[in-house]
């Protein structure tokens, strides 16, 4: 039975972790031992109770289980505020605790859009009252996310935004990118990109190519999305700014990325896991909850994006959680909305590619942990250290289990990847040292 408890202000609990296979990807530390904690906060960990354990701490058996920080899933959609009818602060932070998540990093495409303070401030109330999980947000890069009037960076990065993002459209106008690069590089934040020639899309609705053929819909290319991020990296030369891609999704842009980062500039990447597990093909079996943008590529494009898992090009792993409700989703596929939701998927799909043998479990948990926590500047955050927050992510790594969209926490059930069998589970998710979800 899935069990869930909010978030305590100022909890003080001395809690000990015991009998934990800790694993801090960040320092390659893989050992069994014990974790012990207070106030929130790492106080210990490794081999520390070898005389028995205090009288005044609560214990914790994790038999042996895989312990890691927690993980960060930095780009979601809490639809906070204005569509909350597809989902709210509540049910996403549920649902990202039944994946593990202890933190998440919300778009700002929002009704109305994140472009000030004020709107800000109400999803921050929502989050002060109502969490399961660590809530930061993006805000757009635009007012309105119309492309043209840049928001109030400083007044928004002193609200407490962790960078800037247009995400759910791309800034189209190359001259506003310059200048929000520019502005962003001066304050030292952070600018993502959702990739995508608008022009060049179209109006597509799924990938360009034989299931878009076959279906007799408007696809979208992959120059769509390639051409957008080989344009950024050109600004990025000229404006020194922190860049991230969003979702990339093909080939052509995560080779432009490697090649950035050769020349050594300051650009990152994440991948969702249905662009790596899945092909255009899925179309055809899932229709319209197979539909998100960018689409499901090629399987040249799938393997590339392992390949770039593989090598570092790309730096995380996120999901693009974008929960939709029936009436956007039970249409043709043209007319659906894009999206799927991936909280509670995301950590067994990623462990996938160990279970086959394509990545060590300290480079994949290290995608959505450190890896995930540097791009967004919380360097407190995704790794176990003495002084840090105590945010775990206790998992059974090899525990078969079968996804059903209709058992999600989630208040929307629109995912893919029904009657998948997979391996590995959150069976615990711990924020600042408190025993958010178990089962």
């Amino acid at each position: 039975m899935q069990k869930f408890s909010k978030i305590i202000k100022n909890y003080s609990q001395k809690t000990i972790f015991k009998n934990a296979r800790i694993v801090n990807p960040e320092t390659s530390f893989d050992k069994l031992g014990d974790v012990l904690v207070e106030n929130g906060i790492v106080i210990d960990f490794g081999t520390i109770f070898t005389n028995g354990y205090p009288d005044d701490a609560s214990i914790i058996d994790c038999e042996g289980h895989v312990l890691c920080p927690g993980l960060l899933d930095i780009q979601v959609h809490f639809r906070t505020p204005g569509q909350t009818h597809k989902e709210d602060i509540v049910t996403g932070t549920k649902s990202a605790a039944a994946g593990g998540v202890t933190t998440t990093v919300c778009m700002a495409n929002t009704t109305p859009a994140i472009d000030s303070v004020s709107v800000l401030a109400e999803l921050t109330r929502a989050v002060e009252n109502e969490s399961y999980a660590r809530v930061f947000s993006y805000a757009s890069i635009t007012k309105g996310l119309a492309g043209n009037e840049l928001v109030d960076m400083e007044a928004l990065k002193e609200a407490g935004v962790i960078g800037f993002s247009d995400d759910g459209k791309p800034v189209m106008n190359s001259l506003v990118m310059r200048r929000a690069m520019e502005k962003a590089a001066s304050l030292d934040m952070l600018i993502s990109q959702h990739a995508e020639d608008l022009n060049l899309s179209d109006g597509g609705c799924i990938n360009e190519g034989k299931i878009s053929k076959q279906l007799n819909v408007k696809g979208v290319p992959n120059a769509s999305e390639a051409i957008i991020v080989a344009r950024d990296l050109l600004l990025l030369e000229l404006t020194n700014a922190r860049y991230h891609v969003l979702h990339i999704s093909t080939h052509q842009a995560i080779e432009a990325v490697r090649s950035a980062k050769a020349k050594g500039l300051n650009v990152t990447c994440e991948a969702a896991p249905h662009h790596f597990m899945m092909t255009e093909d899925a179309v055809l079996e899932f229709d319209t909850m197979a539909k998100m943008n960018p689409p499901l590529r090629r399987e040249e494009d799938r393997l590339a994006i392992i390949a770039g898992l593989m090598d570092g090009t790309i730096d995380a792993i996120a999901t693009d959680h974008a929960p939709h409700d029936q009436a956007t989703k039970c249409v043709h596929i043209s007319d659906a909305s894009f999206g799927i939701v991936g909280l509670e998927t995301m950590l067994p799909l990623s462990l996938d590619l160990y279970h086959k043998g394509l990545m060590s479990l300290e480079n994949v948990l290290g995608k959505m942990t450190y890896k995930a926590a540097d791009i967004i500047g919380k360097k407190e955050l995704g790794r176990i250290k003495k002084g840090l927050p105590a945010d775990f992510t206790l998992i059974d790594i090899d525990k078969s289990w079968e996804i059903r969209p209709e058992e999600f926490s989630s208040k929307s059930k629109n995912a893919p990847f029904s009657s998948y069998k997979v391996k590995g589970r959150a069976i615990k998710t711990i924020v600042a040292g408190q025993v958010v979800y178990s089962i």
